[in-house]
């Protein structure tokens, strides 16, 4: 699943894509991407919509139009990729909203697991999706403090803690197997008892891996590229996260893999000690 690395850099080169350009017409081949409103509905109020700008919120895209914001979430494999009118549609194609100048932007999606919502601009943020959505990792309100009190108020491990969006957005399985290793901490820690100094660490390791790996243009791991067909490079330097089997960068130890919150988790056992 694309993470806030990957949602960052699919929105900085769709922007000089399809920024200031007109839907003129949607088609929809498999409704249920269209979570809210109806399908109809969604299709009525698209239309003679110009896109102005595209922000991101976590995980999610949010197309800025003239008098509505679209939110999308990619899910496991959702693309968007401008295509001439004339090039041939593939099965996996789920939506393709017709610009101006024979142009197309269309969403594909292998599992069909991505959604859209359509709302009035600036009602996004009060409803689901993004209404329970917790601070930015780059934005004031993620502070050390504020780790700090959302922790002492679960019992879950850290590693479930860190992947629930309401707590944090934008972290998924790459980037918290990777600031955990990068932190030191052992990713069945319960969240409540680490000291001050392990959150403190972990504030710390989010920030900075991530801004790493939005320079780097993202993970590609599977499938992963952005709107362009390009790939990113952050991969190659990831410590853990599918390196199973493979030496630890830092001490040579074997890296293992464990299942924990029923996510796969890949650990150092020696640089992550229970």
């Amino acid at each position: 699943m694309p993470e806030l690395p990957e949602v960052e850099t699919i929105r900085k080169t769709l922007i000089g894509l399809v920024a200031g350009k007109k839907i003129i017409d949607v088609h929809i081949y498999w409704p249920k991407i269209i979570q809210h409103p109806e399908v109809e509905e969604f299709s009525f109020l698209i239309k003679d919509q110009t896109i102005h700008d595209i922000e991101r919120r976590g995980k999610f895209l949010i197309f800025l139009l003239d008098d509505f914001s679209l939110v999308s979430h990619l899910r496991m494999e959702g693309k968007y990729g401008l295509y001439p009118n004339d090039e041939p549609i593939d099965k996996h194609t789920h939506v393709i909203f017709q610009l101006e100048n024979d142009e197309q932007l269309r969403y594909r999606d292998v599992r069909k697991f991505g959604t859209m919502h359509l709302f009035p601009k600036g009602q996004e943020w009060n409803n689901l999706p993004l209404k329970k959505l917790g601070p930015e990792p780059f934005s004031e309100q993620f502070t050390v403090q504020y780790l700090l009190e959302k922790f002492k108020k679960t019992n879950r491990n850290v590693k479930s803690a860190l992947l629930d969006q309401t707590i944090v957005a934008g972290l998924g399985n790459i980037y918290v197997d990777e600031v955990l290793f990068r932190s030191q901490v052992h990713p069945e820690k319960i969240a409540k008892e680490l000291s001050k100094k392990e959150v403190k660490k972990i504030h710390e390791e989010i920030i900075a891996t991530l801004k790493e790996a939005v320079k780097k243009g993202g993970s590609t791991i599977r499938t992963y590229i952005n709107s362009q067909g390009e790939i990113g490079m952050f991969q190659l330097d990831l410590y853990v996260y599918g390196r199973t089997g493979e030496y630890c960068k830092v001490c040579a130890t074997p890296l293992k893999r464990l299942v924990v919150g029923g996510r796969g988790t890949h650990i150092c056992p020696k640089c992550q000690k229970k």
